[in-house]
């Protein structure tokens, strides 16, 4: 991840040297330019402070007593070789540090040199140990096993949906799940499916968009031979073949009004009659319904039955959508990434500047489906065109109100994730009322809850 040269504070630089008056003015140049300097007035002090996947820089001299600052680097290039090392040479020192050089050294300064000199090297060498530790990061959670890294991340929401998700898995109560598309609802079912005792039993999976309204009964309560023209034989419904696990249905909000009626039926007496049967079957049934509309909501609810939303609306589990949770976007890349790479027969490739750029600043308006199809252009390696990442729209070409309300929000959430969803905290990190602060919300459609965490 590209660090920018106002907030090299994510990585030290270590200053290695054993002039006292020399080392502290270099320590405290480099704060004053925003670093965060660590003075240390030898190699040995140095080796005691760094070790392997250091998040930082070394600088250090040659000529010190004992071991000198060309020892220093290849010890610190045995221990990680990827530590960026800057020497500082004098002028009769030139060809040791030459010599470094070719042996994998980061630069070389020689005496005397500018503050804007050591600034711009190190500038450049924080980013580049900062993109190595980001793909260390990346490869390291690939590597994990996909079960471990299912619904990943460490945004609050998140945190709390994974223990919703525990808490209610031995639960026999009916779920909706709300999310945009792309989220991961159908994940979010299959958890509450597996982490509790129904998972022996068949996962049922129905996307109530995907059929039109002549095969969804058919689909959903199954029929008897003969019950109408082509019944050949006796076909079990979705509903009866998930009795004693779990009944999903996809795009609720698009099911049939008639099916509606039938499906609440069965989800109040928990008994399923077939077409063309007048027996009544009892059913073990745990349905988890998603929805990408808000069906409490009149406007969005539409024909969509308020009893059978009521009936559904047990408990609701929100999703939300990657703009409220971009610190957790390269966590999913690197799982979706893995899993490319696996089905692809290609090893996980090293990201490069404009990969990383992307991950930050692309607005992710397909949300996590989107994030996976880019992890595997990624994998095949077709992204040598990749086009500048629009921010919430391609913020580049709005209106100047535009862009402002974006950086406005942009703000405002990671103020709300970095507090926890405190409203206090939150209020005195952004400087503002609490009046403004909840018309900011409501104009940007900011859900506070969904950034708290219950401990």
């Amino acid at each position: 991840m590209t660090v920018p040269a106002s907030d090299q504070s994510a990585i030290e630089v270590a200053f290695v040297d054993d002039d006292p008056d020399l080392r502290d003015a270099n320590a405290q140049a480099l704060r004053l330019a925003g670093f965060v300097a660590v003075p240390l007035a030898s190699a040995p002090a140095a080796l005691d402070r760094i070790g392997p996947d250091y998040a930082g820089v070394v600088v250090t001299d040659v000529r010190m007593p004992g071991m000198d600052g060309i020892e220093l680097f290849r010890r610190l290039r045995a221990l990680d070789a990827d530590i960026p090392v800057v020497v500082i040479s004098g002028h009769a020192d030139v060809a040791m540090a030459v010599a470094a050089m070719s042996e994998g050294a980061y630069d070389f300064i020689a005496k005397p040199y500018s503050t804007g000199r050591l600034v711009e090297t190190l500038r450049r060498a924080v980013e580049k140990r900062a993109l190595i530790l980001e793909n260390r990061r990346l490869r390291s959670l690939a590597a994990a096993p996909e079960e471990e890294t299912t619904l990943l991340g460490e945004a609050p929401a998140i945190i709390r949906l994974r223990q919703t998700i525990r808490d209610l898995a031995d639960v026999d109560v009916d779920v909706l799940v709300l999310g945009e598309t792309g989220t991961g609802k159908e994940v979010v079912a299959n958890l509450l499916h597996q982490q509790g005792r129904r998972r022996g039993k068949p996962f049922v999976a129905l996307n109530c968009g995907a059929l039109p309204e002549s095969v969804i009964e058919s689909e959903l309560f199954g029929y008897e031979a003969g019950a109408f023209t082509g019944a050949q034989k006796k076909r079990v419904g979705r509903i009866e073949h998930s009795s004693g696990g779990t009944l999903f249905l996809d795009e609720l909000e698009s099911m049939p009004p008639a099916a509606q009626v039938k499906l609440l039926r069965v989800l109040e007496g928990r008994e399923i009659s077939p077409l063309g049967s007048n027996e009544r079957r009892r059913v073990d049934l745990r349905v988890v319904a998603a929805t990408k509309l808000d069906l409490g909501d009149p406007a969005q609810r539409g024909d969509f039955r308020e009893d059978l939303f009521y009936r559904l609306n047990v408990v609701t589990l929100r999703i939300p959508p990657l703009r409220e949770r971009r610190r957790d976007v390269p966590l999913l890349f690197a799982q979706f990434l893995a899993r490319a790479a696996r089905k692809y027969g290609r090893d996980v490739p090293v990201l490069d500047r404009s990969v990383e750029r992307h991950l930050v600043e692309n607005a992710w308006t397909g949300n996590v489906r989107e994030l996976v199809h880019f992890a595997e252009r990624v994998a095949l390696g077709l992204i040598a065109d990749l086009p500048a990442a629009p921010v919430q729209g391609d913020l580049m070409a709005a209106s100047l109100p535009e862009r402002l309300n974006a950086i406005e929000a942009n703000l405002i959430r990671e103020a709300l994730e970095a507090n926890r969803g405190d409203v206090r905290a939150t209020l005195e990190m952004l400087g503002i009322p609490r009046k403004t602060f909840y018309d900011k919300l409501a104009r940007h459609g900011i859900d506070r809850a969904s950034y708290a965490v219950t401990e």
